[in-house]
């Protein structure tokens, strides 16, 4: 029997998790784009505004909206830039950082439901895959 290809595999994977992940975000008062941003800061503490974009594949003209949001609710800061007064560096407050722990427990109990279909081996391979598969050229 043949296959279905693997961008119809992933599309079908995907579709899951955002519908599952949808409710666990509203929950926690964060949008998809919301918690992207969230989640690359903890990763890279101060970015600058052009730099996050890139990172998180988001339109720069879209992001300052979601910024605002984001620095309304009290979880980032931006900063005017020393190294250039025409840029802004964002930072996660320590209230960004409780909201997303507290999403992505949600979501990492949601993804160890949703992999419970594996074998415990199954489920350590596709983990280790997937970013190598992420990051290849």
């Amino acid at each position: 029997m043949e296959r279905d290809d693997l961008g119809a595999l992933l599309a079908r994977v995907v579709r899951r998790l955002m519908t599952a992940e949808r409710p666990l975000l509203d929950a926690h008062g964060l949008s998809m784009w919301g918690y992207s941003v969230l989640t690359h800061l903890a990763k890279q503490p101060t970015e600058t505004q052009q730099a996050l974009a890139q990172a998180i594949g988001y339109d720069k003209s879209r992001l300052i909206p979601l910024l605002d949001q984001l620095a309304e609710d009290g979880l980032l800061v931006r900063e005017p830039d020393p190294a250039n007064r025409r840029a802004h560096t964002v930072r996660l407050t320590p209230e960004g950082r409780t909201r997303l722990n507290a999403a992505k427990a949600d979501i990492r109990a949601m993804e160890d439901d949703l992999l419970s279909a594996l074998s415990a081996t199954e489920k350590r391979h596709l983990l280790a895959a997937l970013p190598r598969l992420a990051e290849a050229e």
